[in-house]
């Protein structure tokens, strides 16, 4: 789903300097966001508003929509037309081997949140596409462990706190990461340490290649949503709710599927059991 892909921008060392601050900075937001700025309550003889209001679990609301406005200026101002440009000069065969490089570069940190949410065999299987993809795939250009029978195995920090029976707790909107809540927010600083880049030695080289994957990931991530984006802008009643609900609604799917696909699999290429 769109909105948790761009809301997810994957280093100690070598992250580029709004993410190490954003990185730290998204539980104190939260906190701030909570004594800044609350949604007022119906009262209680409203009970079907009353009833809204908790389904909703948006208690700092209106500063969720304030950040929500700031980020669609940065977004209708910066991020677009980026993407755009970006468009217009690469072909979808150069974005696609671009996002095969951005997910092979996230896959160590699931190895963890795969195994401390006890699901061994998704975490077996992302170490495998690291190993491979890195090898044969030239650094995660190519994905041939997908062709091997490894499908892409999604989760974060979130996620495992999920599995762990942590709430989803309240809606957040996050400046420049977009939708998130009380427990995701911590995939950041999980996911500041979790990447190939943290345990490499300090240098000039490696500053470099933290920025430039990390522009590049955002500018991708952004093009591949041009239209679906610009549709829900144009055509939803109220945007921000809509964005709300699809994060919800992507958040549980991953949520699902993560349960439902830890059983035991064998690859394509090797003997298939008799049924």
């Amino acid at each position: 789903m769109l909105t948790s892909k761009l809301a997810r921008a994957k280093k100690a060392k070598a992250v580029p300097k709004f993410r190490n601050f954003a990185a730290w900075s998204a539980p104190v937001i939260l906190l701030s966001g909570l004594l800044s700025g609350c949604a007022t309550p119906p009262p209680a003889s409203d009970t079907a508003g009353t009833q809204a209001f908790e389904e909703q679990n948006d208690p700092i609301e209106p500063a969720n929509r304030f950040f929500y406005a700031v980020n669609d200026k940065i977004d209708h101002y910066a991020f677009k037309p980026l993407a755009e440009g970006y468009v217009d000069i690469t072909t979808v065969g150069i974005r696609n081997h671009v996002g095969d490089f951005v997910t092979n570069f996230s896959e160590p940190g699931r190895v963890v949140y795969f195994m401390f949410g006890g699901k061994s065999r998704d975490a077996g299987t992302a170490l495998v596409r690291f190993l491979v993809n890195s090898t044969a795939g030239f650094g995660g250009i190519f994905d041939p462990a997908t062709a091997l029978g490894y499908q892409e195995t999604d989760t974060d920090f979130g996620l495992t706190l999920a599995e762990w029976g942590v709430p989803a707790g309240p809606y957040l909107y996050l400046p420049i990461f977009g939708p998130s809540g009380a427990r995701d927010v911590f995939s950041l600083p999980a996911e500041f340490f979790l990447t190939p880049l943290e345990p490499a030695p300090s240098s000039l080289g490696v500053r470099i290649f933290g920025y430039s994957e990390t522009a590049l990931h955002l500018v991708n991530t952004r093009a591949q949503f041009i239209q679906p984006i610009d549709q829900i802008e144009a055509t939803a009643l109220d945007p921000y709710a809509t964005f709300r609900s699809l994060y919800r609604q992507e958040r549980a799917s991953q949520l699902q599927q993560i349960d439902q696909r830890n059983v035991l699999t064998t690859p394509d290429w090797f003997p298939q059991p008799a049924h």
